[in-house]
């Protein structure tokens, strides 16, 4: 109940969404928009994957290398949302495509550019696997097709 608490509250995603709204027409450097990101999109992940640790009752090295996958997979997701933001239509993502723009929001693809965004997103994936691997589970081939999955969406 706590992990899930604070992945929601203030360090967590209500803390991320008020970084948001208070950045909106500002720039933001690469390491803000991760802080946020990782509040905002992360730290709910990251909190269900370690709430599947804790009833699994995952080792210590389990459950720091699950919290590395989490954190990875969130980041992931939020920057494929970014890429998606301007390289979709609305039809196809089912929100307002460039939204995030036309808000002067700052986003991995206005700070990094979007090809690095997009190798970015990869790095993320490649991080949340070798976290999976790491962790030794047996049975973990779906959460690294998730991630997969994750970074080669397209809405």
């Amino acid at each position: 109940c706590s992990l899930l608490a604070r992945s929601a509250g203030h360090a967590g995603m209500a803390g991320g969404q008020a970084i948001d709204l208070a950045s909106i027409g500002r720039p933001l450097g690469e390491h803000a928009l991760r802080d946020m990101h990782h509040r905002k999109t992360g730290a709910l992940l990251q909190a269900s994957v370690l709430m599947g640790a804790a009833c699994g009752e995952a080792s210590h090295a389990q459950w720091s290398a699950l919290a590395d996958y989490g954190d990875a997979l969130g980041l992931a997701f939020q920057v494929v949302d970014d890429i998606l933001d301007v390289t979709q239509a609305s039809a196809t993502l089912g929100k307002t495509a460039g939204k995030d723009q036309g808000n002067n929001k700052p986003t991995y693809v206005t700070v990094l550019g979007l090809d690095a965004a997009r190798r970015h997103a990869t790095e993320l994936r490649d991080k949340a696997q070798a976290a999976l691997a790491r962790s030794g589970l047996p049975d973990a081939a779906w959460l690294s097709l998730l991630a997969d999955k994750v970074v080669e969406r397209d809405n």
